[in-house]
């Protein structure tokens, strides 16, 4: 069984600064946090009480009468 993902970690998945593994590291990619974290980045120091948090938006489609 897996083990529930914890609340830090879920939120840096949803991070809007969140740099995915593909770009390199995967840590915050915020020009005032990486330079004190690092690419050696823990969710669970950063996370819980970020204050540049914003979750990304989902883009909504055009209604097609609008235009």
């Amino acid at each position: 069984m897996d083990a529930p993902t914890p609340p830090a970690m879920a939120r840096f998945k949803s991070c809007r600064w969140r740099r995915p593994p593909e770009d390199g590291p995967e840590c915050c990619g915020h020009r005032d946090v990486l330079p004190m974290a690092g690419t050696s980045f823990n969710p669970d120091a950063w996370c819980p009480d970020c204050t540049l948090f914003k979750q990304r938006r989902i883009t909504k489609k055009r209604d097609a009468d609008r235009d």
